[in-house]
């Protein structure tokens, strides 16, 4: 999915108390259901003697459903990671996990107040967050001669592209990354301006 999307910056957190239970909540960003897994494991460990550690991720693009995932851990089926997953879900952000932990208190919530519990950390935290745009590259092996290099250069403005690897020979040669939401356009004008005298190739991830 090349698309480009949200993705939070930073972990923030919210403490609560409710009926002498406390609930703290964690958004961390997350690339990948590993990471996700490791961050859950991080929380596990600095709150040892906490009853439950519920969570939900969106790992990936907001719409890639196949890197998303909750769970309840231990609370009432459908009481923690749904209506977690159900927030995440809809705040757009990619790459992103929640982590909600519960010391409990002795005094039963209920399932609607366990459901309100485990989201208002997170509909607290969701205006708070810092994000940036994660976009995606497409990556090209250029050579050139020289008078040829400063209208490579002219094209690869910010937001296009840049050049990632320049060698001087008789001509040049350069690895370039192009937004993959401007590659054709990029690539007609380049030929235009070039007469199609340079030499562009693909470069295929390994």
């Amino acid at each position: 999915m090349s698309e480009p999307y949200l993705v939070i910056e930073k972990v923030i957190s919210f403490t609560e108390e409710i009926k002498k239970s406390r609930f703290i909540t964690y958004l961390a960003p997350v690339a990948g259901k590993q990471e996700a897994m490791d961050y859950l494991q991080t929380i596990k460990a600095l709150h040892i003697d906490a009853r439950h550690h519920c969570w939900a991720y969106v790992a990936a693009s907001p719409k890639n459903s196949v890197l998303m995932g909750c769970s309840d851990d231990g609370e009432p089926k459908g009481t923690a990671g749904k209506p977690m997953m159900a927030l995440l879900q809809g705040c757009n952000v990619g790459e992103i996990m929640a982590v909600v932990v519960r010391y409990s208190g002795g005094i039963k919530l209920g399932t609607g107040g366990l459901v309100r519990a485990y989201s208002n950390g997170i509909q607290q935290l969701l205006p708070q967050i810092e994000t940036r745009e994660k976009r995606f590259y497409q990556q090209y092996q250029v050579s050139c001669d020289y008078a040829q290099m400063a209208q490579l250069e002219s094209l690869l403005v910010p937001g296009v592209g840049r050049i990632v690897e320049i060698n001087y020979l008789q001509s040049v040669d350069a690895m370039i990354e192009v937004d993959l939401q401007q590659t054709e356009a990029f690539l007609k004008q380049l030929q235009s301006a070039t007469q199609g005298k340079v030499h562009v190739n693909k470069i295929f991830p390994e």
